[in-house]
């Protein structure tokens, strides 16, 4: 027995199956999973199994057969997803039909979709009924999970890595993007799901280490050469470097290196309204918000 990394048609989540053969990458193999018996392709190396791990199964290589009935039970999902959205439309019910999706013995159909509250949805199952013997399964999804299933184009003008390549989704606040320098106009953090951009954890650790030898924002600091004292307005992780606007009107990029941070007591001297940063190193620790 081998376990192959096997990927489902909406999702690239990549599930860990038994099988008793390997496959090569590509192949359309027939997987029992949790609902039932699917269709899903190989993307991956086969690997000897571990005893800690839990798997499905790989049952066979995809026939013909099975894959004209997966695309056909593919249309009939097509089409009930379309009908479902016309009939919740007429019912006015706040309701999104994101998928219909069968299983390949047409056991089970779930029907994914999203709503902003809690709704009453048996009229719609009745309506999935009439028009399949199949158990129905309705299952709520989130905002990313929908852009994940829909696939979208995010504002790098590629397909989003919620449908691509992303195994999890990592929480995301907005001190990510405040460590990152980044302006914090929604319309720009936020991806096609609404969500702040999953690409903002990417690089998040990196910044924190660039940052680790950088005066905070707003701290009072003097240069070593010149001697002027003013306040880092402004922070250039990837270059090394901190705006400072000086006490006589004057911006000024300089490497932290010549900066002396102003003490506790230097501040406290300051004339009034001139003191409000307070001397330190490295960011904040990241919050939750």
């Amino acid at each position: 027995m081998v376990v192959l990394p096997i990927r489902f048609e909406r999702s690239p989540r990549l599930h860990a199956m038994l099988s008793e053969e390997p496959h090569p990458v590509g192949t359309r193999v027939v997987v029992q999973g949790k609902r039932g018996p699917e269709v899903a392709t190989v993307r991956g190396e086969a690997r000897e199994p571990l005893a800690q791990e839990r798997y499905g199964a790989v049952l066979r290589a995809a026939a013909p057969e099975d894959l004209s009935r997966w695309e056909e039970l593919h249309r009939a999902g097509e089409d009930l997803k379309w009908l479902l959205r016309a009939r919740a439309r007429g019912r006015n019910l706040p309701v999104k039909v994101v998928a219909v999706e069968f299983t390949l013995d047409e056991s089970l159909v779930t029907v994914s979709y999203s709503a902003d509250e809690r709704i009453e949805l048996s009229s719609l199952i009745g309506e999935v009924r009439a028009h399949t013997r199949a158990r129905v399964n309705f299952a709520a999804v989130g905002p990313r999970e929908q852009a994940q299933m829909i696939g979208t184009l995010g504002a790098c003008g590629r397909e989003n890595c919620s449908s691509t390549h992303l195994q999890d989704f990592a929480p995301v606040s907005i001190r990510m993007a405040r460590d990152q320098q980044l302006p914090l106009n929604p319309e720009k953090l936020s991806g096609p799901c609404g969500r702040l951009l999953c690409c903002l954890q990417f690089e998040h650790t990196q910044y924190l280490e660039l940052l680790k030898d950088l005066p905070r924002k707003n701290a009072r600091v003097c240069h070593e050469g010149s001697g002027a004292c003013g306040k880092v307005t402004k922070l250039h992780p990837l270059s090394g470097t901190v705006d400072v606007a000086t006490d006589q009107g004057l911006l000024q990029n300089v490497p932290p290196a010549e900066l002396r941070r102003m003490t506790e007591a230097e501040v406290r001297a300051l004339p009034e309204g001139r003191g409000s940063g307070r001397p330190g190193k490295g960011p904040r620790p990241a919050s939750s918000e």
